[in-house]
């Protein structure tokens, strides 16, 4: 799992940037006003992308994880533990744009609504994840530890998904029966919004993948070192 050389990772900042600047025009320029909310609907277009590839992190972390289970190799635990770490960070980031939201729309920072409960819970549970990976807990089973731990954790992420659809919710349902009330324009900035946050996000993972490769290569060579003298 080579990346520091890859021409991707050379590329893909590039990418990201010009789709990042689409997707400001998009939101700002393309996409119409909402009637009922105003300017603070636009929100959305950074809240979406956010949860979306937050859960799509922690997917990868809950394929990571078994895949080391399955071959024993430190490759699929340090892509389980970059993917974690831009989980985390964009299910942070997501939270925070949706009590932004949510106290001018609902007049409150926070309710405890079955969507956002979930998606606290979830935090929670791949901080606690996070803790355990800095803590090295575990000695040499530790990255066994996380990986398991890796593969229950996901249990959370369908739950957070399907939660307003499962309960009586005042989250908004994005894909509901009528398209979720949105113009054909938002609907372009929604994909071009998701799109560019993509770029972001494999650039991210890629890097952060490479730069804990790198770690565990000085590590290496440290301990080789101490053994040397």
């Amino acid at each position: 799992m080579r990346t520091t050389d890859a021409p991707m990772t050379k590329v893909l900042p590039l990418l990201a940037a010009l789709a990042l600047t689409a997707a400001q025009y998009a939101i700002w320029r393309y996409a119409p006003v909402e009637a009922t909310m105003g300017l603070v609907q636009k929100i959305f277009y950074y809240h979406l992308p956010m949860s979306w590839w937050a859960m799509v992190s922690f997917f990868i972390v809950f394929a990571a994880s078994i895949a080391y289970l399955v071959k024993r190799d430190p490759r699929w635990d340090r892509l389980a533990g970059a993917a974690a770490e831009i989980g985390v960070l964009l299910a942070t980031l997501a939270l925070v744009t949706g009590s932004l939201w949510a106290r001018p729309i609902w007049n409150t920072w926070w309710t405890w609504d079955p969507r956002l409960t979930t998606t606290l819970i979830m935090w929670f549970v791949y901080a606690a994840y996070l803790l355990l990976r800095s803590a090295e807990a575990g000695g040499a089973r530790g990255p066994t530890v996380r990986a398991v731990l890796g593969v229950v954790a996901f249990l959370d992420v369908p739950l957070v998904f399907y939660s307003a659809r499962m309960w009586r919710s005042v989250h908004p349902a994005v894909f509901g029966a009528k398209g979720g009330g949105l113009e054909p324009e938002m609907w372009t900035t929604v994909l071009v919004s998701v799109s560019a946050f993509g770029l972001l996000w494999l650039w991210m993972l890629l890097a952060r993948v490479a730069q804990l490769s790198q770690a565990q290569r000085l590590d290496a060579l440290m301990v080789w070192d101490e053994e040397d003298r």
